[in-house]
């Protein structure tokens, strides 16, 4: 299953969810970030978090939405926004029409610098959990409906 992970500037809880959901699917899933106005680069801190947690980061990097709203680029199964604004744009059509979910994170980034090993601990931490309730279920066999409304429940945890 494809996963497609948003948010506005693809720099922070996208790229930890993607990483995490590609480490921890063990190939059920493949993952994917995007953002709909990205940064240009991963933030310092997300590389620092997940290569002290020994995750693979390198092919983590900062990237538009525009890349999976072409007619050669992977079919998404799921498009998950993790922050607000991306959950509230009108996004690109995606081919084979997924699933769409939010999991509101609070943005680390946003968070002073002495403060950005905690507060990106934080979003890790309820990316990960996140993450580990949908990784618990079926995904792959699970009705649409079924589906959606697993998504739409982890979502508000």
């Amino acid at each position: 299953m494809n996963i497609l992970v948003l948010c506005t500037g693809n720099s922070a809880r996208s790229i930890l969810l993607e990483t995490i959901l590609n480490a921890r699917g063990a190939g059920r899933v493949r993952a994917y970030s995007a953002g709909s106005s990205p940064a240009g680069a991963v933030h310092p801190q997300s590389y620092k978090l997940l290569e002290e947690l020994d995750y693979d980061t390198s092919h983590a990097r900062s990237k538009s939405w525009d890349e999976f709203a072409t007619s050669d680029a992977p079919e998404m199964d799921m498009v998950i926004t993790v922050c607000a604004s991306a959950a509230g744009e009108t996004c690109p059509f995606w081919p084979g029409a997924p699933l769409r979910a939010h999991w509101g994170v609070d943005d680390p980034a946003a968070a002073p610098e002495d403060q950005w090993e905690e507060a990106f601990r934080t979003a890790y931490d309820l990316l990960d959990k996140k993450a580990e309730a949908l990784l618990k279920h079926p995904i792959e066999t699970m009705e649409p409906g079924e589906l959606k409304a697993t998504l739409d429940r982890i979502g508000r945890t």
